[in-house]
């Protein structure tokens, strides 16, 4: 049997030999089938790095994964192990019902079933799409083996008349002047052919990047890795030297436990607020800390949001793009401006602590895109947490994508009781709503809908077309990291557990606090309470993973992840 040098553990094929009551039997079994895959006797005896990869003709993201599994492996064999490529459930946002938020968990248990259960030293994560990179990480995180993060880039940006395009805050702001009516029905044909041109993620700082950046802030993928560009060759360099360092893993043993710490954890929120990154990322990190018992409060969050300026200049917030940053100088650069607030003593996958990686040799960076720390985008971090009696358990509020003139108002309440709801009745011209009226949606969290990126409500088109750009909008749903506006999201209680969310009605007073940090409901206790009376959930799914995903999702500030698959420390509060 082949072992470890030294330590007598079984390695490669030999790890985790299917039971049939005869260890000697399982090997000589599962040899010969390998055999029958065409690989040599000696390749047989090499360690093994599993490669999980999520192609799939519903991910347009992904389009580039053959050549990053080709090239991946060709790093494992250079360095003297066997790749084995194994798909899992692959999420392409755009082509799931209802979102792809319900089915992020089923892919972290499908990742770490199949680690486990498949004889493998060490495994590459090849991820991209937004829900992709946070399930891998959370099924490793889970399964403990050695494992690097390997991302499939953004995409490059597509031309429109003289004017970049990138998916999909480009999508948004041309789909908001269709609404509006300054913008034709050919145009928004001609844009819809020109906005995702090659392969990759999102072209912005949306989910998708803020979550290649937060693996590369935690330590979990190669340095320098995170916004190389889909389509450009190094990202293909990048994909065979992960292939080398997954073998290395396997010598120096270093675990997702060992990397993902409360320390690396805080790193990561430091760079989330750095490039003003996605909403999404802060449910998607909690849950992937949470799967190591991680917890880190509210409260800390806002305190590094204050402490930490934006210094990245890239759409939705500013103006740039992911292949700007990566050509600026990527997360390298980045890191070395926030480093008086970093953590240093943090390990990465290849061993070295952030001060080593910080302590090499700086290149160009240009200060268009990534500002030096005495001159920010802004002076503080572009998302903050809110509690009030709206949000008793915290919601979240991209200030850096705001219209500051709302961060202290207080209007009267549109409410909509549902998405359905909301699609009949939004662009009614009856709609009995006015700018400085507060857009309330409802029913939009994990346990009534699978929390959708709902939580852009479009400005109602009567007034969309008189000009109004913005307006406060608040519900228990997400948003996209590509969108923009003065929106609270990720109320928590949400409306369907019976959270005060539900108890808004049309008139009621909401005010908004960014000073305080706070979302209230200005209706007394006991109107709420009597409002709350004789409440009742929606009806529950009664079979299959959507009953599951019913009884076992938490809330947002749980990571909307399932109960049982949570860290000890983090399940007990």
């Amino acid at each position: 049997m082949s072992e470890d040098a030294g330590h007598g553990e079984p390695h490669g094929l030999d790890r985790g030999l299917t039971n049939y009551g005869d260890r000697d039997f399982a090997r000589y079994l599962r040899r010969s089938f390998a055999r029958s895959m065409g690989i040599s006797p000696g390749l047989l005896d090499k360690p093994v790095v599993g490669i999980a990869m999520t192609p799939s003709g519903f991910n347009n993201c992904h389009r580039g994964m053959p050549e990053l599994v080709e090239a991946v492996s060709r790093g494992v064999l250079a360095a003297g192990a066997l790749p084995r490529p194994f798909p899992t459930v692959s999420l392409g946002e755009v082509f799931l019902n209802p979102t792809s938020m319900m089915y992020r968990n089923l892919m972290a248990m499908d990742t770490e079933e199949m680690i486990q259960a498949q004889p493998m030293d060490a495994v590459v994560l090849i991820g991209g799409c937004d829900k992709t990179v946070p399930a891998q990480l959370m099924g490793a995180a889970s399964a403990d083996l050695p494992a690097i993060q390997l991302v499939t880039g953004p995409m490059s940006t597509g031309r429109h008349r003289g004017q970049r395009l990138g998916a999909c805050t480009d999508c948004r702001g041309f789909w908001a002047k269709y609404r509006a009516g300054t913008v034709d029905a050919e145009e928004i044909a001609e844009v819809e052919g020109r906005l995702s041109v090659t392969a990759g993620t999102c072209a912005v700082m949306g989910t998708a990047s803020t979550m290649a950046c937060i693996a590369e802030a935690l330590g979990l993928s190669l340095p320098g890795t995170a916004a190389i560009p889909a389509v450009h060759s190094d990202r293909l360099v990048a994909a065979e030297e992960t292939g080398r360092a997954a073998v290395r893993l396997i010598q120096s043993k270093i675990r997702p436990s060992q990397v993902i710490t409360e320390k690396s954890v805080e790193n990561a929120i430091r760079v989330l607020m750095a490039v003003s990154g996605s909403t999404n990322a802060i449910v998607h990190l909690t849950a992937v800390a949470g799967r190591l018992g991680i917890r880190i409060p509210y409260a800390r969050f806002n305190q590094i949001s204050d402490e930490t300026p934006v210094l990245v200049d890239l759409k939705p917030v500013g103006e740039g793009y992911m292949e700007d940053f990566h050509a600026a100088g990527g997360m390298g650069a980045l890191l070395r401006e926030l480093r008086p607030l970093l953590h240093l003593d943090t390990v990465d996958v290849e061993g070295r602590t952030l001060a080593e990686r910080l302590d090499e040799p700086a290149g160009w960076v240009d200060r268009a895109v990534i500002r030096a720390f005495e001159n920010p985008v802004s002076p503080v971090g572009g998302l903050v947490a809110l509690t009030g009696n709206l949000a008793p358990e915290g919601a979240i509020f991209k200030r850096a994508a705001a219209t500051p003139a709302l961060f202290e108002s207080e209007g009267r309440a549109v409410v909509f009781t549902g998405l359905e709801d909301l699609s009949r009745r939004i662009d009614d011209p009856d709609l009995d709503v006015a700018p400085g009226d507060v857009l309330v949606l409802q029913n939009a969290g994990p346990h009534a809908a699978g929390m959708p990126e709902a939580g852009y409500l479009p400005i109602p088109k009567k007034l969309a077309r008189a000009g109004v750009k913005d307006m406060v909008r608040i519900s228990d749903a997400r948003m996209s990291g590509t969108a923009f506006g003065s929106i609270v999201l990720h109320i928590a209680p949400e409306s369907a557990i019976g959270g005060p969310l539900a108890a808004v009605r049309d008139g009621d007073r909401i005010r908004l606090s960014i000073r305080d940090k706070r979302i209230d409901l200005l209706v007394d206790d006991a109107e709420i309470a009597r409002r709350m009376e004789g409440f009742q959930p929606p009806p529950a799914p009664k079979r299959g993973y959507k009953a599951l995903y019913r009884r076992t999702v938490t809330q947002a500030p749980e990571g909307c992840d399932f109960d049982f698959l949570m860290g000890e420390s983090d399940r007990d509060g």
